[in-house]
């Protein structure tokens, strides 16, 4: 009840200038799309122009968002291969005000090697970016869900991005690959994109009544501090459940504490701009 009433009567914080997000995570089973998706929807329904690129061959943030993402569906692969632009291929989410999505296809899983014959292969969707938001200016947040590598269509998000939001699941390995991912932004930042940071960090799937849950939520604070969001995100299965209908757990079951908790992190992330 508390957050509910802290929902609403704190006002979402909007940026002076586009904010491009990836969410990272190459370890799988962490809540990165889950993540994303509700984030994205959580801003979106505080009135911030967001949109969503799903750079993940599988399509789990299209499928969660209720847009199409069938092979032949212009999609992100497009895009990366220059044969369209993100405006060409974005579609508008059916549940939530203010969103827009650019799908991925199983065709993205190609991408990889056709982008190593390419020229500036490291900034095809840096430059659809670019050329995306000077198109349409009212855009405030993008989210980009990346696939559980560090590929090159993960570098293209990298090198496309402002800052990487990374989530952690609270449990045993919690930290394990965290270092490649952490060196990865590192060089991205020292070399194709000055700038580029760890912006924040969520805990997720935790479960405060474990005693387990606890110390790697001690141990994470402990290593990274105020990188760290104050929002915890809980084991819900709400948020399981809600991918099954093609919704974000905001949209399945708004009063839900999953919920609740991703638009507490949605709040919380957009008074760190």
């Amino acid at each position: 009840m508390r957050d509910r009433k802290l929902l609403e009567n704190v006002a979402f914080g909007h940026p002076s200038s586009p904010r491009v997000i990836a969410v990272a995570n190459q370890k799988g089973g962490v809540g990165k799309t889950t993540t994303a998706v509700n984030l994205a929807v959580a801003m979106a329904q505080a009135g911030l122009h967001t949109v969503v690129i799903d750079a993940d061959a599988q399509g789990n943030a299209s499928s969660a968002l209720g847009v199409e993402h069938n092979s032949g569906v212009a999609s992100l692969y497009d895009v990366m291969i220059g044969e369209a632009s993100l405006a060409d291929v974005m579609q508008v989410c059916p549940d939530v005000e203010n969103l827009r999505v650019c799908p991925a296809t199983i065709d993205l899983s190609g991408a990889e090697i056709e982008l190593v014959t390419m020229e500036r292969r490291e900034y095809a969707l840096a430059d659809a970016l670019t050329s995306f938001v000077e198109s349409d200016p009212d855009v405030e947040v993008i989210f980009i869900d990346c696939p559980p590598s560090l590929g090159l269509v993960t570098l293209n998000v990298l090198v496309a991005s402002d800052e990487v939001l990374i989530p952690i699941q609270t449990e045993y390995y919690a930290l394990e690959g965290l270092s490649q991912l952490w060196g990865t932004i590192e060089k991205v930042g020292a070399s194709l994109k000055p700038g580029l940071r760890v912006g924040a960090m969520l805990l997720t799937m935790s479960d405060r009544r474990t005693r387990l849950s606890q110390e790697v939520e001690n141990e994470v604070r402990q290593h990274f501090g105020e990188l760290v969001l104050d929002t915890v995100i809980p084991r819900s299965v709400r948020i399981s459940e809600a991918p099954s209908y093609g919704q974000s757990v905001i949209s399945y079951d708004g009063r839900s504490t999953g919920a609740l908790a991703y638009r507490k992190a949605a709040l919380e992330l957009s008074h760190r701009w």
